[in-house]
């Protein structure tokens, strides 16, 4: 069993009374689960109490007052029992149970499908089964000799970091800032969170008692330095490190990689067996072209290069964008500025969560850390009933009457909801309304929690929304058609490069093929880690692997880091030197991604996004349910693959 999947953090040890309390704050699905871990006894399942909805139930499907008290009543005698007996458990479901208890928790029936991920999801037997395994023995002295670059320590990285230590391969990580946390390191403006929920935007074998459902920058940081301590992988960081450039040696079969130092060192050269790039899709920040802003005699910042120092009380500003930065730091900017300009070119959808700036409750936190499977449970809880349920609603019908406003009569459904969700906010300003009111359909652009702090925030007295593009900027702030704006601070939330994959590193393959000029203005990869004629090279959150309509970003890493570690461990096991896709598997791959892109929201002519290039076409989002992809990624068939002896 492995240390950190544990049926429980901490053992039971307090009274009666405390335990009772902290039942308070239990999720009851959740909570039922636990109790047939703890007693063996699994009448529950059958019994008249059950979970009816899971989705915007928060968290009790839909229970009556009166079944969640005998709910508690229940745990509390089994938690009693568990105390008084050592802590020790009965013997555990297996898997035919587990499958029930899941149908039960959600109140639907969850797909054969989907089983097999969920309970490795799960890991109720306490292995971390996506943790690298050797198919057949390779001496110490044979993995020794093979060496990776994996270039940025951000989420990602640093899970690659631990399978390659995990395997015993030596590696190194090199980061371009002086610490970890990649995106949760750079991005620190007002009101910077994640927007997926924590309980599962985490490890799936490192949980941690979050604070928050929807935790602040600072304690993600955390989260990821606390990781590195825990895993040793600190020896093995270069900081304030960038790769420049990695060239193929077709004769050795290895990278020869320029690096440079951000700290004005002189470049360094180093040369490797392997790199897996884990720079992600959003870490280089992007600034329109405006003409004037070299004129401009204030402060300018784009949200990911934020000066801690900058104080914005008592100042005029303006935001320059209305996506997902931009709706957590004008909440927070409209507190403080004396006047706050919000230019806003394409209104979001929001999605109603009123726990999103909610703190966990320290009873919440008690059960998570104590009551065996309740952690374990609770992430199943929030990640199966949002896993692909969204994709009929964004898959486009052409025959729908309406395509100026939704892709198909579902799709039309959530739209009027959301828009009766916003009008009650505005207090009868249709013209607001209007304004907020996004021109594209339903999930055609990234969607964004909300619990009313940007509508709140937009009807602030001194905060006023321009739904114009800015012409110019001049010495004292912004024109648009409306007229000019005086301002002393400019804040670019404008999103980053998204599109352009490993951009600017040069990377030269087999023959001299350079991957820039390969890809041009439409990335792609096989599953999105591999590319024709570049052996031994592997991406993370790669070409088409953003989730924009399940899932949480981590759990599509877990999938990548586990098909780029098997691919390493089969080069060693099988004695090859390098490996690089086929042509034709990964030609093929890409027609059926194509297709499949097509027929969905984000293609919407409408649904203008970073997820699109300059043609329009999607090379960002991945349009595969969950289950294939993990199916997919499970292991590499190398009969797909070009192989160097």
């Amino acid at each position: 069993m492995s240390e950190h999947l544990q049926p429980a953090e901490k053992p039971v040890t307090e009274s009666d009374e405390f335990i009772a309390q902290q039942l308070e704050g239990a999720s009851i699905p959740t909570l039922m689960m636990s109790i047939i871990h703890l007693s063996g006894d699994t009448s529950l399942l059958r019994g008249s109490i059950r979970p009816k909805v899971v989705m915007g139930s928060g968290f009790q499907g839909n229970l009556s007052e009166e079944e969640q008290a005998t709910v508690r009543a229940l745990a509390l005698k089994a938690l009693k029992d568990y105390r008084d007996r050592g802590c020790t458990l009965p013997k555990q479901p297996d898997a035919a149970l587990v499958h029930e208890m899941m149908n039960f928790m959600v109140g639907d029936v969850v797909g054969d499908e989907y089983v097999p991920l969920m309970l490795e999801e799960l890991a109720l037997d306490g292995n971390d089964s996506r943790a690298p395994r050797w198919s057949r023995e390779v001496p110490a002295a044979v993995r020794e000799k093979f060496h990776v670059l994996v270039i940025g320590a951000g989420m990602s990285g640093l899970l690659q970091a631990l399978r390659l230590k995990e395997a015993g391969i030596p590696f190194t990580v090199v980061e371009k800032n002086d610490s970890v946390g990649g995106t949760w390191y750079e991005n620190r403006y007002p009101g910077c969170r994640v927007d997926i929920a924590n309980h599962f935007y985490s490890y799936s074998f490192e949980p941690y008692p979050w604070s928050e459902y929807f935790s602040r920058r600072d304690e993600l940081l955390e989260y990821f330095r606390h990781f590195v301590k825990r895993h040793g992988l600190e020896t093995h960081i270069r900081y304030n490190t960038e790769v420049t450039a990695a060239r193929f040696d077709e004769e050795t079969s290895t990278w020869d990689v320029d690096l440079k130092s951000n700290t004005g060192g002189a470049p360094r050269k180093m040369r490797v067996n392997a790199i897996v790039s884990a720079v992600g899709q959003l870490n280089r920040p992007r600034i329109p072209a405006i003409a004037g802003r070299e004129k401009f005699k204030g402060v300018q910042v784009h949200s990911a290069e934020w000066d801690p120092k900058l104080d914005l009380t008592g100042k005029r500003v303006a935001v320059i964008g209305s996506g997902a930065s931009a709706f957590q730091l004008v909440p927070e900017v409209a507190k403080i500025a004396s006047k706050l300009f919000v230019f806003q070119r394409s209104a979001p959808w929001m999605l109603p969560n009123p726990l999103y700036h909610e703190a966990v409750s320290t009873q919440f936190r008690w059960l998570v850390q104590h009551v065996p499977y309740y952690a374990r449970w609770f992430r199943f809880l929030i990640f199966y009933p949002g896993s692909d349920g969204i994709l009929p609603a964004i898959r486009i019908d052409k025959s729908y009457p309406h395509p100026e406003r939704a892709v198909n009569a579902l799709n039309d459904q959530y739209r009027a909801g959301l828009v009766e969700y916003m009008r009650h906010q505005v207090n009868g300003n249709l013209a607001l309304l209007e304004k907020v009111t996004p021109k594209f359909p339903f999930m055609g652009k990234r969607m964004l929690q909300d619990n009313g702090s940007w509508l709140r925030a937009l009807q602030q007295p001194n905060v006023e929304l321009i739904c114009e593009g800015v012409t110019q900027i001049d010495e004292t702030g912004i024109v648009a058609s409306s007229g000019h704006y005086d301002v002393d601070v400019i804040v670019y939330a404008t999103g980053f490069h998204a599109t352009k994959f490993l951009w600017p590193i040069e990377i030269v393959g087999r023959g001299g093929k350079n991957l820039a000029e390969a890809w041009g203005d439409e990335p792609r990869a096989y599953l999105g880690i591999t590319v024709p004629d570049f052996p031994n090279l592997f991406c993370l959150y790669g070409p088409a692997t953003n989730l924009a309509h399940a899932g949480s970003i981590i759990f599509h890493s877990e999938c990548q880091v586990r098909y780029a570690t098997a691919c390493i461990q089969a080069l060693l096991e099988n004695g090859v030197k390098a490996m690089d896709v086929k042509p034709e598997v990964h030609d093929d791959y890409t027609r059926r991604l194509v297709a499949e892109l097509e027929t969905l929201v984000w293609s919407h002519p409408a649904a203008d996004s970073w997820y699109r290039n300059k043609s329009g076409r999607v090379v960002t989002t991945s349009p595969w349910r969950l289950a294939d992809y993990w199916k997919w990624t499970r292991s590499p068939d190398l009969t797909e693959y070009r192989l160097t002896s």
